[in-house]
């Protein structure tokens, strides 16, 4: 499955749109009181719990968009956006585009 953020694939011709889909991963509260708990893992202004906590949001969050993309039947998935949001003493990583079939 190719997921890119650019609308087209270099070398490949869309031959079909079959639809927008999305991925969701939501770190609950506890996630905030652990990475500070860990705030002596900050060096330089970077904490390297909280960068893997969100790393791991970021690849579940692709994760489940890929998952979407292939149930449709797709090739890849272009138009690829990230978002963060806090909610709640949440944070919530969503990951969008649009599921293509290639030639």
């Amino acid at each position: 499955m190719i997921v890119t953020t650019t609308p087209a694939i270099q070398g490949r011709q869309i031959t079909e749109y079959c639809g927008i889909v999305v991925g969701e991963a939501i770190l609950g509260a506890n996630v905030f009181r652990d990475v500070f708990a860990g705030i002596t893992d900050i060096i330089g202004g970077r904490s390297g719990a909280y960068e893997k906590s969100l790393g791991e949001a970021r690849a579940t969050a692709l994760g489940e968009l890929e998952e979407r993309a292939a149930a449709l039947g797709a090739d890849a998935v272009v138009g690829v956006d990230l978002d963060y949001e806090v909610i709640n003493n949440m944070l919530m990583v969503s990951a969008s585009g649009t599921a293509v079939r290639l030639a």
